[in-house]
């Protein structure tokens, strides 16, 4: 293992502000990659003190904190103290493969997001607005200063514990298997993971059905059954696959999103979904 001779770390302070930008986390949503410019916010002073010398891996670590991103920003901390943990390793480690970086960040978010969301907004939220309605259908001011502390409170204090533990779990995972190699296994499976998330979000999210049937009169059976029966969610994944294609053209978000558009009105209009 070659590290480099100046170890960097980062410090209570840069944790500190990777606490509050994680305040930011739904500030600019999108709709190409959501939480994405956040996410980048969030890890930039982080990646300005690990790559402070080294301005293509400055770039690099940007540039990946860019990509997709959907997270619960109430536990959005813990992933990213994994995240600086792991950047904290690659800046000292010659040898530490950067993508698993990428590959951990697409492989966590999608079940942090489960957990986040039922704790969060499923459970959370509706205790504190229980409780905040009970007092303010009576007239009291107390029901809504209850429903911002019951909810942010604890909020608070799980962004806080989540961060730091997300830091500790990184940096101690790290210094367990240095040398053991099990690294690739780790980078390989969490990539394998992230790929199945891909392609749950391809089939759940991407939605297109034919509307046209086969055959005539009694006999006439829906075209996007046979479908089915070849391979469910067909036309989605070859959709996807179609828009993965131009996007790799660096054709523009903007311009896919229109013809797609358009393409859908003549569709619907004739009828064909």
């Amino acid at each position: 293992m070659k590290t480099n001779s100046n170890t960097k770390s980062l410090t209570k302070k840069n944790l500190m502000t990777i606490f509050r930008r994680s305040c930011h986390q739904d500030a600019s949503w999108n709709y190409e990659r959501q939480q994405n410019l956040a996410a980048a916010y969030t890890m930039c002073d982080a990646i300005g003190t690990l790559y402070e010398d080294d301005l293509e891996g400055r770039k690099r670590a940007l540039k990946r904190h860019l990509e997709f991103m959907a997270i619960t920003p109430h536990i959005s901390t813990l992933l990213y103290g994994i995240l600086a943990a792991m950047e904290e390793e690659n800046a000292n480690n010659e040898d530490f493969d950067e993508t698993s970086i990428d590959a951990v960040r697409a492989s966590l978010m999608g079940p942090l997001a489960g957990i986040g969301d039922s704790l969060i907004w499923g459970t959370l939220r509706i205790i504190a607005a229980g409780i905040a309605i009970s007092f303010s259908r009576d007239g009291s001011v107390i029901g809504p200063l209850l429903f911002i502390l019951i909810f942010n409170i604890p909020a608070w204090f799980l962004r806080y514990y989540c961060l730091n533990k997300g830091y500790e779990l990184g940096v101690d995972f790290f210094k367990q298997i240095q040398g053991s190699g099990i690294m690739d296994k780790i980078t390989y499976i969490a990539s394998v993971v992230g790929l199945m998330v891909i392609g749950c979000m391809s089939a759940s999210m991407v939605y297109f059905e034919f509307a046209i049937n086969v055959g005539s009169g009694d006999f006439a059976e829906p075209l996007q059954g046979y479908l089915d029966e070849v391979m469910p969610c067909l036309l989605p994944l070859a959709i996807f696959g179609i828009l993965y294609y131009f996007l790799g053209k660096k054709i523009k978000t903007t311009t896919i999103l229109i013809v797609i558009i358009i393409i859908s009105i003549i569709l619907a209009f004739f009828g064909i979904v």
